[in-house]
């Protein structure tokens, strides 16, 4: 046979080799570290737009992106591009207008883009792209068009609020973030961006290390100020310095496989209250502990707005819970915040 037939079958073999199937988690993790979404130069005439207009429908290369990460985490979403209502591109435009102007200074130079696709596995979804120099430098959000479709703000975060636990007749969780007014689709979205640019801004900084490096390889922890109020490397894992208050910490699980039953939420919000968390959500790991965090403290204490939280038995309140911002037991957290602010430029 002819050399050139040879070097057919070499490309041929190479191609398809490219395209093949990952099945364990090493070769997942390397497509996606590699992935063409997570390096800047994919990004580059998305920073040239206002932060309001950084809003896209997703495309095939972020469907494979997730597709990956949900094979990687096994979740059994398959995650699809959805026909977008205009108003709901018009709430999320208008939900980041809206924000503060501190908060808007601190996301422009970071976040790429908003997009949105369905059955995503979560409501949102943040991570970071590199740089030519393979540093992390900024980061995409990623939204379930379908699930923030038809929820209005205190609906979804009942709904979110609700997910860690089994359900049981007798009792409930309601959340309220919105006043009867504001209790919009608008203000559902705003309030989750909030959350996901809580994760975009620690990108290239000392909150807490990047979530992408393993708790083992993590360099210079003793810089990462925010981290070591609440966290620990033990082994290979993020451990809380609260475990011994938390003991089922590691149970509290949002959105997939509720592991805790609801008649024992009473005891656990409880126990949350002798920790420097500010949500349940924020005991779960360090950079939701953050987000957590930085969206509570902008959404209540900046933009004071309501944050409720009330257990019920029989329908009757048996546990109300409220953010810790104010309190001596959130403190040492609301200081880094002030000083964000407080540092940030005019211009």
């Amino acid at each position: 046979m002819s050399k050139i037939f040879y070097i057919i079958i070499l490309i041929i073999f190479i191609s398809c080799s490219q395209f093949e199937a990952c099945e364990d988690t090493k070769c997942i993790d390397q497509k996606m570290k590699n992935h063409k979404i997570k390096q800047i130069s994919y990004w580059d005439h998305y920073f040239t737009k206002p932060v309001s207009e950084r809003i896209f429908v997703a495309n095939e290369d972020i469907i494979n992106f997730i597709e990956l990460d949900n094979k990687k985490n096994g979740y059994p979403n398959k995650p699809f591009i959805p026909n977008i209502d205009q108003e709901f591109i018009q709430d999320i435009k208008d939900a980041i207008i809206e924000l503060p102007e501190p908060v808007k200074k601190l996301i422009s130079k970071k976040l790429a883009g908003i997009f949105l696709l369905n059955d995503l596995g979560s409501t949102g979804f943040s991570d970071a792209i590199k740089n030519k120099n393979n540093e992390n430098e900024a980061a995409f959000i990623f939204l379930d068009y379908q699930v923030l479709l038809k929820r209005k703000a205190n609906e979804w975060a009942t709904w979110k609020e609700t997910t860690p636990f089994k359900t049981n007749p007798q009792y409930s969780i309601e959340a309220k973030i919105e006043s009867e007014k504001t209790n919009t689709r608008k203000y559902a979205i705003q309030y989750i961006l909030l959350h996901e640019l809580g994760h975009v801004i620690t990108i290239n900084d000392f909150f807490h290390p990047y979530w992408g490096i393993p708790p083992k390889d993590i360099k210079q922890l003793h810089k990462y100020d925010f981290y070591n109020m609440s966290w620990k490397v033990t082994g290979n894992k993020h451990t809380s310095l609260f475990d011994d208050i938390l003991d089922r910490r590691e149970e509290i699980v949002y959105y997939w496989g509720a592991r805790l039953k609801i008649e024992d939420s009473e005891a656990l919000y409880t126990k949350l209250e002798k920790t420097n968390y500010p949500t349940l959500y924020a005991a779960t790991s360090p950079a939701d502990d953050f987000a957590e965090s930085f969206v509570t403290y902008i959404h209540s204490v900046m933009m004071k707005k309501p944050f409720e939280l009330n257990i019920k038995k029989n329908g009757k309140i048996i546990k109300k819970f409220e953010l810790c911002w104010g309190t001596p037991r959130c403190r040492s957290k609301e200081n880094i915040f002030k000083k964000i602010f407080k540092d940030l430029p005019d211009n």
